[in-house]
Parts: structure tokens; sequence; C-alpha cells
């Protein structure tokens, strides 16, 4: 009898041990599921302390932990290809623009749709609708977008102190031709002012959406505002071609540096050595630019064009993907689900602990603690939905309404949701690129006359496959309008 009872008493502890193997919460199999998270940025000194607590509350909420790992702007795209290349195991990277289009199509980013009417349900709900167009290919969703503005709206900044000083009416700026009398003022009577502030990555402004994510644009390009369903080269577009001329025109004229084609000077605010720049404009960014220029002058913008685009460069700029070797999906999307729509541990992974990094003001509003400036200063652009995030002292109340607004006004681009896949035309997309490199910017920063270095940049571009490149693309393009009708 006591032989039988130590028999079921080994049986029923082996039971046990099996009833435990199998009753993880987690989709892998797994008891102790964290999820191991890569981000973009510096890797600042608090990190381990504001961790600990992001994880007692993801523990507390989703049951699970989440292990981020920094690595330094200039190191993380070659650290993230290495490791995607090599299979690494993770669950979610940070990613965006061309780098995440060109991971999607290879397959490092898993399609989270199916997790998006369940795990990721409230935050489909909040974000964007335009936003989801510009991470799906093919039907398919391949990461979560940060919501925030989701319209590319670019705008001349002016040094208000020069337009005061001079009765300059900005408003009658409605092309880059009609900057020509303004900059004139500026070049005879301002000797230590450059009319015109930019560099090496200067690019005019022209209503193209381009379709190839580049530093220097390649020729691929769909007019933002017309829907002609025709992909061209807008270089040899006539709009372009008349700022290309007009650009030259200010640089023969000494409106521009010199070695502008070349040149890496990043022409900070903080310098009062420059006119008028183009920037990408947000509600509010006047204040952004006024603080930059630490009192010295302020600032004033007038729109280059009067409706924000929406396209897919300014709607997948800063993404969160899920890897396709991760062994915990549910759980990633789970946990991006909680960042974006949970304001408490949004604002705890993006500004730190309350009382050691910031404090919270009588009326909601936060002011930085030296912590956060000294140990923990994260991009908050890159981390998600900026609607939930607390408001500074000096912010004003209805920046996030001025954004909802903003978003409003923005029209998609007949691109968005556009991505070519290259597959068959590689080589020529490589030689491509080489000649755009070469030429490009040259003629956007207005150093060559267009006239004469058009008809070569054109030939070089036939000698390297672009009419093999635009009909596959048109192809491409033709199929993707049909399955959106």
């Amino acid at each position: 009898m006591k032989k039988k009872m130590f028999l079921m008493l080994i049986l029923s502890g082996i039971l046990l041990v099996m009833a435990a193997c199998g009753s993880d919460k987690s989709a892998s199999g797994d008891d102790a599921v964290t999820l191991k998270w890569y981000m973009i940025g510096t890797p600042q000194k608090d990190h381990d302390k504001v961790m600990k607590e992001v994880n007692k509350y993801t523990q507390e909420k989703l049951g699970f932990g989440v292990d981020m790992t920094q690595i330094d702007w200039g190191d993380y795209g070659s650290r993230m290809q290495t490791m995607i290349n090599s299979g690494e195991n993770f669950d979610i990277a940070y990613t965006a623009a061309g780098e995440f289009a060109t991971y999607s199509q290879k397959g490092a980013f898993m399609d989270i749709s199916k997790y998006l009417n369940k795990e990721g349900k409230k935050m489909k709900a909040e974000l964007n609708n335009e936003l989801w167009k510009g991470v799906t290919m093919d039907g398919k969703v391949y990461g979560v977008p940060s919501n925030k503005e989701i319209g590319e709206q670019q705008v001349y900044v002016f040094n208000k102190n020069l337009v005061d000083k001079y009765k300059m009416d900005i408003s009658k700026v409605n092309s880059l031709a009609d900057l020509g009398p303004l900059l004139k003022v500026i070049k005879e009577k301002e000797p230590n002012i450059t009319p015109i502030g930019g560099n090496k990555d200067f690019k005019p402004v022209t209503p193209f959406d381009y379709l190839i994510d580049s530093a220097v644009p390649l020729p691929f390009a769909v007019n933002e505002y017309d829907d002609t369903g025709k992909i061209v080269n807008f270089y040899d577009q006539p709009e372009t071609k008349q700022i290309l001329k007009d650009l030259h025109t200010f640089y023969q004229d000494g409106y521009v540096s010199k070695d502008i084609a070349t040149s890496t000077d990043p022409w900070s605010y903080e310098k009062e050595n420059w006119f008028v720049r183009i920037e990408k404009y947000q509600p509010y960014a006047e204040s952004i630019w006024d603080k930059q220029t630490n009192g010295q002058y302020k600032v004033v913008t007038q729109p280059i064009m009067k409706t924000p685009v929406i396209k897919n460069s300014s709607v997948t700029g800063a993404i969160q993907a899920v890897s396709v070797t991760s062994k915990h999906p549910k759980e990633a999307v789970e946990f991006l689900n909680l960042l974006n729509t949970d304001p408490y541990l949004r604002n705890l992974v993006d500004k730190g602990i309350e009382g050691t990094h910031y404090k919270e003001l009588d009326d909601g509003r936060i002011e930085d603690l030296p912590a956060r400036v000294e140990n923990y200063s994260m991009p908050t652009y890159a981390l998600g939905n900026h609607f939930i995030l607390k408001l500074y002292e000096d912010e004003p109340a209805d920046k996030w309404v001025k954004f909802e607004e903003f978003n409003a006004e923005s029209k998609p681009s007949p691109g968005l949701g556009f991505y070519f896949d290259a597959k068959k035309v590689r080589t020529e997309i490589a030689a491509i690129t080489n000649v755009c490199n070469e030429f490009g910017p040259a003629l956007l920063t207005g150093t060559v006359d267009p006239d004469t270095y058009m008809p070569k940049f054109k030939k070089k571009l036939n000698d390297a496959g672009m009419k093999a490149v635009m009909e596959e693309m048109q192809k491409q393009y033709d199929a993707f309008k049909k399955e959106k009708k």
C-alpha cells in the first residue's frame, strides 16, 4: 500500500510539472517573457533606473517585461543591418523611411495585421489612419508609426529682425522667384549675412513626391497635387526647371555661399548669419526655432506650399517594427499598444520618473529637473504617440489641438502607400543613385546652369538604365492605383 501511495505521489508530481510547463501565458511557451527592444539614441545614464520602473508597470499591466537597448545615432543603421542580416533574435526595433521600406520588403519585419484587431485594437483606433497607410505594403502592416504631424509642409523661415528692419512683406512670397527682391536688399545692406542659408543638403521645394527615399532625390516622382497616374523624372519637369534656373540666378548674384554644393556647415540657429532658410513645419515650430537662437533674434515663417501633403516620408519618420525573428509577437504588439495609448507609460519612457527627472506643476504641466537634462534625454519623436505627452510649462495649452487641425488640413499624395519593389532593377537603381549623387547637389543648390548641365545629367541617367526602371516602376504603380480603386 505504501509503495502504491509513493508511486501515486511521484506521478502527481510529474503531472504538476507538465501542467506548469503547459500553462504559459505567452505566445512562445516561455514562462518569463522579456521583450528585446532596440532604440536609436545616445545611451542614457539613468536608463536602468527608468527601465526598472517601466518593467514594474508592464508586469502589472501586461504580465511581462521589456529590455530596451539604445544604440547611438551614428551606429544605429549599421548595427541594425548587421543584426538583421545575421538573423539575430529580437522583438522590437526603431526604424524609419527608406530603411523601413527596404527591411520590410526583404522580410525582416513581421506583418502585424492579425494582432491589430485584438492586441493592438486601441492603438489602431487612436492613431491617425493615414499613418497606417504609410506602413502598409501589399495589404500587410509592417510597423507602428509615431502619431504626430502627418503632413509635410515646407516653409521659408526668415530672420524676423531683418524682416522688420527693412519693412518686408513676406506674405507676398509665393514662389522662389519672389524671394529675389528681398535677397537683393540683404546682399546690399547686410554684408555679414548670407541671404540664403544652406549646405550640400539644400533642396528647393518642388510640387513632386519623390518615390525612392535617398539623401539626393532619385528622379522618380509623382505630382503631389495632380493625380495624373504617371511617374515622371521630376528634374526634367517645367516647374523644376524654372526653380533651378531661379536658384542658379541667386547663386550668380551671391545670395548663397559659393561652396554650398560641398559645404557641411549646419547653419545653426545660434549664429545670426543667414536671412532665410527652408525648413519642415509643424504647429508652433516658430517657438522651437526661437529657442534655438538663444534670444538673439526671432523668426517668422511663410508657407512654400499652402497645403500640407501626406507622403510616405512624412508618415514613416519614426516606426516601431516587430522583428520576424521575434518569439513573442503577440506580446510585442501588446506592449506597443500600451506605449501608444497609456499616458503614464508613454511619459515614463520619454520623460523619465516624476520627481526625479521632471516635476509636475499645479496646472498639470511639467518642468525638467537637472537629472532629465543630464541623465535622461530621449528622442521624443521616435518613441510613439505624441498626443498623450505632458505639456511643458512654456508650451501652449492648445498645442495638440493645433496638431489635430494641421493633420485635418493635410492631403494625401497620390503616391502615399506606394513602395517600389526594386529587385528586378537593383543594378540600374545603384547606377542611377551614383549618377544622382554626382549631378544632384550641384543642380539642387543652384551652383550650375541647368540649361547646360541637365542634358549631361539626362544622358548619364539614360546610360544607367533609366528607361528600364521607369517602365518597371510605372507597371507597379499602375497595379497599385488599380488595387486602391
